[in-house]
């Protein structure tokens, strides 16, 4: 793999960066969830403990750019059935040119009374739409930090064995 000197790459950003955005330049890279996976539900209990359900997720990132991208966060609100249910965050994702990544977060999203009906459903196995939408930031190093989105960063359908006996 051969990579461009940061000095040409930034010499040759800036002068396309007089004739278009930045954001028209750069080819927005693609997010795909390759699984989700909910770990555990903890409910209400003693002690004031709050209730949070933990999410295992890995995106496969493409870059369809000929130079790698360095995405300082990606960040999205996930959607069950229509229902916004909490926020994730994938930070520090490097991706190679033309080249795809992987990356793995595990999330904690404290459950409320609006969105405990949405995980009880995925804790007792039954299917549900998915959605994340938000966008990421990408550090071009010199150029500095750009922002992209807001869009759908990803969706799909969400059914797994389930973890509650009830």
């Amino acid at each position: 793999m051969r990579l461009l000197p940061v000095a040409a790459l930034s010499t040759a950003a800036l002068s396309l960066s007089a004739c278009a955005p930045l954001q028209q330049i750069v080819q927005v890279p693609q997010v795909k969830v390759q699984s989700v996976y909910l770990s555990s539900l903890t409910l209400p209990g003693g002690f004031g403990r709050a209730p949070v359900a933990n999410l295992t997720m890995n995106l496969q990132v493409t870059n369809p750019n000929p130079v790698p991208l360095r995405m300082a966060n990606i960040a999205g609100t996930l959607i069950i059935d229509g229902a916004a249910v909490g926020d994730v965050s994938f930070p520090n994702v490097d991706i190679p040119a033309s080249g795809v990544t992987t990356q793995r977060a595990d999330v904690s999203i404290p459950v409320t009374l609006n969105t405990a009906a949405s995980f009880l459903k995925v804790a007792r196995g039954q299917l549900v739409t998915y959605r994340v939408d938000g966008g990421f930031t990408a550090n071009f190093g010199p150029l500095g930090l750009q922002q992209f989105g807001p869009f759908t960063l990803a969706q799909g359908q969400w059914k797994q064995e389930p973890i509650l006996p009830f």
